[in-house]
């Protein structure tokens, strides 16, 4: 087995940090693109979700001793996107066309995160059983 998980060919440090730059991109790209005079804050909320997961990415990438403990962050704000995102499912109608791929790609990165984390975790629970730790 393995010493660090990868998916898609790329550690969990480093799909949080993807992640992270392109919900952050999207966020300042919705931002600029809404019609919206003065433009809503709320367009940022991809980028408020997204900056922080980029810096644990980056952190965990730096920091290996605590990497589980920004990974651990880093899935609490999956979920939290997550939920986010799931408001897509009763609220779509009355969204504009910015506000529904915001809360779609809020959805797909936070269910893919969780995903992919808990796969990582688990896979960190079969290395410690197997060397005794």
């Amino acid at each position: 087995m393995s010493d660090e998980f990868t998916a898609f060919g790329m550690t969990i440090p480093r799909i949080a940090i993807l992640n992270g730059a392109i919900l952050t991109a999207w966020g300042a790209i919705s931002y600029f693109m809404q019609s919206a005079d003065p433009p809503s804050i709320t367009a940022l909320i991809p980028a408020f979700m997204g900056f922080p997961m980029l810096t644990l990415g980056m952190l965990s990438e730096k920091n290996a001793k605590n990497r589980h403990h920004y990974m651990h962050a880093s899935m609490a704000l999956a979920l939290v996107m997550t939920i986010g995102g799931a408001r897509i499912v009763t609220g779509y109608s009355d969204m504009s066309t910015l506000a529904i791929i915001s809360h779609l790609l809020l959805l797909q990165v936070g269910i893919s995160f969780i995903i992919v984390g808990v796969k990582s975790f688990r896979h960190a629970r079969l290395q410690r059983e197997a060397t005794g730790d």
